[in-house]
């Protein structure tokens, strides 16, 4: 495969077919992403200890792999790590569609939890490949925005295939085409690695001996020795806590349970959260170029602060400007998406350095992962403590608690 990029900083061909492959994985996955639950403990009879076990067995498997593929994708090729975790992706989810037992799902639960942690340890390393320097903070936000577009055609796909047909007849199939959806970013995660070996494939020099080898790259104690690594990961755990996990688990509890605002409205306010993502990505991604990575990135907790805020004054209102403030709510904090997505992984390209990207992108996979385990109990816990306008106020200030360590993260940079 061709296409590493214009001399404009430009995404050739072979970015654009990786995020074409990229939206159908996502959309696939968003096929099933909110029914796995059900379909384990109902349609599959094991209850809630047969669900629970297949997320702990995922979680733990992750991380696991997280760790382990940072280093092989620093050593080789980040693409061959991203093609065995996707491949492992692949054969989850057809197992979990055809599972009848209990040991099926454990093993699709490792099985998946081994797919996404090598995916997240591969990727960062497979856009930088792929994409000129210029062009990364842009392709960044092109990622971000494959992914949620693909999996909320996913899940819209999925909910209207449900309601058509019998849902226990055909819950399974869904899985199948999940792991089907999957194929075409495994194939193209193998091209790249292909390209790269052929392109890599110089022989060395006769004289060149132990002391021309580079360096080891340093390990996970020397990244995490580095105050900007261990503050971008700090920040990237509360970027988790504080924002994406609060936007899918708590604020449609605020928005139904708190304001009384239904579901097609909930929905409408989901909905207007990916149009602005989709619309807003390249003038956005553009402007923010103007500023230093570590300087932009504190515009998406502070346009996060301002969303939060624009929820709670919602809670006082109603008719249009009730609506014109959950619209501002969903908007600003899209364009903070698109900030954080456009100066994070930059970041974490360029504090980590080339040779030890992939142990960099594991350790922000084990952040992240961090992050969303805890962000959903703690944030419902908040908000049904504290009630309605102060739970908003409440995801205001934890976007706060996410400003100041970027703040502290510009300060290590300089």
């Amino acid at each position: 495969m061709s296409g590493t990029g214009q001399p404009d900083g430009r995404p050739g061909a072979g970015f654009h077919g990786l995020m074409a492959a990229l939206l159908a994985s996502s959309a696939g996955i968003g096929l099933v992403f909110p029914l796995t639950s059900i379909y384990i403990s109902d349609r599959l009879g094991l209850g809630g200890t047969g669900a629970g076990t297949y997320f702990v067995a995922m979680a733990a498997a992750g991380c696991a792999a997280a760790v382990l593929g940072g280093p092989r994708a620093d050593r080789g090729s980040a693409a061959a790590v991203g093609a065995v975790g996707t491949g492992s992706l692949v054969l989850s989810y057809a197992l979990l569609g055809a599972a009848g037992g209990s040991l099926p799902v454990t093993a699709a639960g490792l099985l998946a939890g081994v797919g996404y942690g090598l995916q997240y340890a591969a990727i960062t390393g497979v856009v930088t490949d792929l994409v000129p320097a210029a062009g990364q903070r842009r392709a960044f936000v092109l990622r971000h925005v494959m992914t949620n577009a693909g999996m909320g055609l996913g899940a819209t796909g999925g909910g209207l295939l449900l309601a058509a047909g019998r849902p226990a007849g055909t819950l399974p199939w869904l899985y199948e085409a999940a792991a089907a959806a999957s194929v075409p970013l495994a194939v193209l995660f193998l091209l790249v690695h292909r390209r790269r070996s052929t392109v890599s494939e110089v022989p060395p020099a006769p004289d060149s001996g132990a002391a021309d080898r580079e360096p080891d790259p340093p390990g996970y104690r020397a990244l995490l020795r580095s105050r900007p690594i261990a503050l971008l990961m700090l920040a990237q755990a509360l970027f988790a806590t504080a924002g994406f996990t609060q936007i899918e688990a708590t604020v449609p509890l605020l928005l139904h349970h708190g304001m009384g605002i239904g579901l097609a409205g909930v929905s409408a306010v989901t909905a207007g959260n990916a149009l602005v993502l989709l619309l807003l990505q390249h003038p956005v991604a553009r402007r923010l170029e103007a500023l230093a990575e570590e300087a932009a990135l504190i515009a998406a907790p502070l346009l996060w602060c301002a969303a939060f805020g624009a929820g709670a004054l919602a809670t006082a209102t109603d008719g249009t400007a009730r609506t014109a403030l959950l619209a501002a709510f969903a908007a600003l904090f899209a364009i903070g998406e698109i900030a954080y997505s456009s100066t994070f992984f930059p970041l974490l390209v360029r504090f980590s350095g080339p040779a030890s990207l992939g142990r960099g992108s594991a350790l922000s996979s084990l952040a992240w992962s961090t992050g969303t385990a805890v962000g959903p109990p703690l944030g419902i816990a908040v908000v049904t403590a504290t009630g309605t306008g102060t739970g908003w106020l409440a995801l205001a200030a934890g976007a706060a608690a996410v400003l100041a360590v970027t703040l502290l993260l510009r300060r290590a940079a300089r």
